[in-house]
């Protein structure tokens, strides 16, 4: 079972930033793991994307059982029953799909689907959605268009992700995100490539500096 969803958007907003895992390599997507935890995040989405991901978040679970793990990227109940099985603690998907949603929501696991439209935000907020991942949210209009639409559903937890920067994070906290979701421009994949862990581990903790990550 889930943390009841007041709860788990109380995690999210303690978190600031959910990093969004997504690699072809599951050795490099461990690791980015690894030196996020001893940065201190307290949530990680790692993606279906992910050869073995549901492996990678049972991996998790056991190494970092205070840091909330889910899965992201995920289509149908085929990919929900295999994360939720691994003990994915929240499942994500870039937009509604009624077969994971029904899975998860059953599980009692919360269930984050993307919306882009005031029409797909009222209709996730409506059937169970924990919170809302607006998505793509700088394509959407940024930290301007999040504000637009807490102003008409100020309820509802949003998780903006998509192209969010270091830069651009803490504006989207400011109006009202409880947390932000941050991919490419967190993980510093070409370090991790290089094996150049030192440099990733100094990318990450400079990402982190820029959000009142460690304020909190």
């Amino acid at each position: 079972m889930g943390e009841p969803v007041v709860s788990f958007v109380d995690t999210l907003a303690a978190a600031h930033i959910v990093p969004v895992i997504r690699h072809s390599d599951p050795a490099i997507a461990r690791q980015a793991c690894d030196l996020l935890a001893e940065a201190g995040i307290r949530a990680l989405e790692i993606t279906t994307t992910v050869p073995g991901a549901a492996t990678l978040i049972e991996e998790l679970r056991k190494s970092y059982p205070q840091i909330v793990t889910g899965a992201g990227t995920v289509f149908d109940a085929e990919q929900a029953r295999a994360v939720l099985d691994a003990g994915a603690q929240f499942v994500v998907s870039p937009c509604w799909s009624e077969g994971a949603a029904q899975l998860t929501l059953a599980s009692g696991v919360p269930y984050l689907p993307g919306a882009m439209t005031p029409g797909e935000v009222l209709h996730h907020a409506t059937a169970g959605a924990a919170a809302v991942k607006v998505f793509p949210a700088d394509a959407a209009g940024g930290p301007g268009f999040l504000k637009a639409l807490k102003s008409v559903f100020p309820d509802v937890a949003f998780m903006p992700t998509g192209d969010v920067s270091p830069e651009t994070a803490q504006s989207y906290l400011d109006v009202g995100a409880v947390c932000v979701g941050m991919g490419g421009n967190l993980l510093p994949t070409r370090a991790l490539e290089a094996g150049n862990t030192g440099l990733a581990q100094d990318q990450i903790n400079a990402a982190l500096a820029a959000v009142s990550f460690h304020n909190s």
